[in-house]
């Protein structure tokens, strides 16, 4: 008689849970819920002005992002609104939940929406997280039945995996109606240049004026979307969250009111002008698998962005892998003798290597159309600019999303140039009509197209793809290991793309 051994038997349970108890999770109509307007507490004394443009400061690295993000917390009178795609429990984790928790205890009503991408497993700590009463944390397009990790909670979710495959890749915070930042960092250390093995190179702005109206608006229709689910309703009810306590707000010591009044006037005296438009991605109202609830607004948007150009775009994106449409309108942009440089992950550098393996299958393509194409160095000679010392051991990606158009125009959010992005996930991105800001960036992202930062790819004379940095030369990409070059190669001949 077979036996069958125990493995066998758990994940035969597994398989059966997953069947029988994945009755599909309906959206929730609930009372809507708006952001708290403009707060006049004496910390925005300095921007009590409110201007009739939009300025905006850029965050270019990661150690000034954090800052930035931990003092607006700080400086709460009345309302935290928190979009994110991933938080880790790690330093730079921690360190703004305890600062968001201290905002709570000051009275500031914080509104937290994340992916639930990554929160399978940790609803024992998010629950004490949301069991503030001033805290409202929702999760959006959850998983009903929850899991101990990723891998376990799609198995008990298996006849919803269509949907589940939809997810909200937005990131914003709002804080008391005066600012917001925005841009393309997650809440982990490796977004920040505090991960001791590898960072990301990443861009945001810090922004004032009318526009934190419009992303407040784009927080509300997330936030009162049919699918952001409060946590308490998904969690299991049986956990209690007496077991394992959150570290108290009395061990952050915040900043005094006078203190962060002088620090936002001196940050925005830096500041660049011009009209910010918020372009998001609709919510899905009934199911993000439908086809009539593709988001597909951004896409959109970023294709006309490009048959707009008349001299040169510029692109940064941790992961390029063009659609048709795209790849189409960047023909149409070399047929007008627009000048387009890409700059993007190397295999090496990459932390997603099917996501290298989808974009090698457009490289020549690229190429050929007289694209400018460039790829990180995993090791970066100035990585540095990015990460904290000592980097010898440490390795250098990029997650930035940013398009500058001609000399006037920046495109900047969380999209990636690849199907997920324009397709599949949600998005949000700010279009900024301001030279200085445009200027400002060309001159910032110089340094990561420069020899010894990234490798050119380009047709060498035998019309051969070859990949040169400074007096280096290859004729294949730059990889870890020779494995690495089998897997990858492998996976480019698989049919992934289109969820890539």
């Amino acid at each position: 008689m077979p036996q069958c051994s125990t493995r066998t038997l758990f994940f035969g349970w597994i398989v059966l849970l997953g069947i029988a108890g994945c009755s599909p999770l309906a959206p929730e109509n609930k009372a809507p819920e708006l952001s708290s307007g403009v707060s006049n507490d004496r910390v925005w004394e300095p921007l009590s002005v409110r201007p009739d443009h939009d300025e905006h400061v850029l965050l270019n690295r990661g150690m000034n992002a954090l800052d930035v993000r931990l003092r607006a917390i700080d400086s709460a009178a009345t309302s935290i609104d928190l979009q994110t795609f991933l938080w880790s429990s790690d330093t730079a984790g921690v360190a703004v939940t305890r600062h968001l928790l201290a905002a709570a205890e000051r009275g500031v009503r914080v509104r937290i929406l994340i992916d639930d991408t990554f929160l399978t497993g940790r609803d024992r700590t998010l629950l004490q997280f949301a069991d503030h009463e001033r805290i409202a944390f929702r999760v959006y397009n959850p998983h009903k039945q929850r899991g101990i990790d990723f891998i376990s909670a799609e198995a008990l979710n298996l006849l919803e995996l269509q949907r589940l495959d939809h997810r909200m890749h937005n990131k914003a915070m709002i804080v008391d109606g005066q600012i917001a930042v925005a841009g393309g960092r997650n809440l982990a250390d490796e977004y920040f240049g505090l991960h001791p093995e590898g960072n990301f190179r990443d861009v945001e702005v810090l922004l004032r004026g009318p526009v934190i109206g419009d992303l407040s608006a784009a927080f509300d229709d997330y936030w009162n979307g049919p699918w952001s689910i409060p946590l308490e309703e998904i969690a299991d009810p049986s956990i209690d969250t007496r077991e394992q306590q959150v570290d108290p707000p009395t061990l952050h010591k915040e900043h005094p009111a006078d203190r962060l009044a002088r620090y936002w006037s001196s940050v925005f005296e830096r500041s660049s002008r011009g009209g910010a438009t918020v372009v998001a991605d609709r919510p899905p109202q009934e199911n993000p698998a439908l086809e009539s609830e593709a988001p597909v607004q951004v896409a959109d948007f970023i294709v006309e962005l490009f048959d707009g150009a008349s001299e040169e775009v510029i692109i940064l994106s941790a992961y390029l892998i063009p659609t048709a449409e795209l790849e189409s309108a960047v023909a149409r942009a070399r047929q007008r003798n627009v000048r387009v440089r890409m700059l993007t992950n190397s295999l090496r550098s990459n932390n997603h290597l099917s996501a290298h393996s989808a974009y090698r299958n457009h490289i020549e393509t690229l190429v050929d159309m007289g694209v400018e194409l460039y790829e990180v160095r995993a090791d970066a000679s100035e990585r540095d600019l990015y990460m904290l010392e000592p980097i010898a051991q440490k390795e250098l990606a990029i997650h930035a999303k940013v398009l500058l158009i001609d000399h006037d125009l920046v495109f900047l959010g969380s999209a990636n140039l690849d199907p997920r992005s324009l397709k599949i996930n949600t998005e949000l991105g700010l279009l900024i009509e301001s030279a200085p800001l445009n200027a400002q960036l060309r001159q910032a992202t110089a340094v990561d197209f420069s020899a010894g930062n990234a490798w050119n790819v380009a047709r060498n004379e035998e019309g051969q793809l070859m990949w040169r940095s400074g007096e280096t030369l290859l004729n294949e990409p730059p990889a870890d290991s020779f494995m690495q070059r089998i897997e990858d190669w492998f996976l480019s001949t698989l049919p992934l793309e289109s969820e890539l």
